[in-house]
């Protein structure tokens, strides 16, 4: 019966409250990174996603329908992995991942291609270009050095290559105290604020954060124009 009832004022709480649970369930979630996060895996891959957004990228993939994933951040390859499989559910789209490093035992998939470099470098940026010319959607994910400067420098770079009703995902925006990981400082929640300021082809759409848990609070940019 308690159980029942604090459950009903939970669902029914004000808005403040609401946020409260979700902050302290995202922390513990968050922290826990041994057993939650950091413990889930796509076919045998680290993944080192929250599931609820990955739940969210299978929506984004249908929807959209991208003959072109960007991906910045290849890590283990199990997101990569994880994209092309929707893709071949899909029988359509290809996924273009970037990490400075090389990985031994990444996912080999005909869907997936590797690419070695920095996300910024120039010559990275026109390989992506000539990758993507011509495609008819076009959806990035950036997920590689969260500092403020670097995703900024992702997000004045990779936003022309997303299509119109498209989406640039700006990831873990959660750190540097939203909620979590306070030290961290400025991060991609700060850069996407810039960013937003110096465009209007972008708005944030809080429909994808639907879950309540989302390591990409704020980031799921739709192009509007």
């Amino acid at each position: 019966m308690k159980l029942r009832k604090a459950v009903r004022h939970a669902i029914y709480a004000p808005p403040f409250v609401s946020r409260w649970i979700t902050h302290r369930f995202h922390k513990l979630y968050y922290y826990r990174r041994a057993q939650t996060w950091r413990n889930t895996r796509w076919l045998g891959t680290d993944v080192q996603k929250c599931p609820l957004d990955l739940w969210i990228y299978q929506e984004l993939l249908y929807e959209v329908r991208p003959d072109w994933i960007i991906e910045t951040g290849t890590a283990y390859g199990g997101s990569a992995s994880y994209l092309a499989s929707l893709c071949d559910v899909l029988s359509h789209g290809q996924v273009l991942t970037i990490d400075p490093v090389e990985r031994a035992g990444r996912p080999v998939h005909p869907r997936i291609d590797y690419l070695r470099g920095r996300s910024t470098d120039p010559e990275v940026v026109a390989r992506v270009a000539r990758q993507v010319e011509g495609a008819r959607a076009v959806l990035v994910l950036l997920d590689s050095d969260h500092s403020y400067a670097n995703v900024l420098a992702e997000l004045r770079i990779y936003h022309g290559f997303v299509t119109p009703g498209s989406y640039c995902v700006v990831e873990d925006g959660n750190v540097g105290g939203h909620p979590v990981a306070r030290e961290f400082g400025a991060g991609p929640t700060e850069a996407v604020r810039t960013f937003l300021g110096e465009t209007d082809a972008f708005a944030v759409d809080r429909e994808r954060e639907k879950f309540y848990l989302t390591f990409n609070p704020g980031g799921y940019l739709r192009r509007v124009r």
